[in-house]
């Protein structure tokens, strides 16, 4: 897992709420892509998902 990774997961477990990419983006001063990027890395290996379209929480 990259520091980017952790970033974005971290910032998902804060908001407690399924948050879009933009909002992730938003909260940690990433540019959208990274964020992008990293949920898709974070997705392979099962730490999120996503409960509705467009929307990424942590998994658990």
């Amino acid at each position: 897992m990259t520091q980017v990774d952790d970033q974005v997961l971290k910032a998902m477990k804060d908001a407690g709420k399924p948050v879009r990419p933009g909002d992730v983006a938003a909260s940690t001063g990433l540019d959208k892509d990274e964020v992008s990027k990293a949920i898709q890395n974070l997705k392979k290996q099962g730490k999120v998902i996503s409960p509705k379209r467009c929307f990424w929480a942590p998994a658990g």
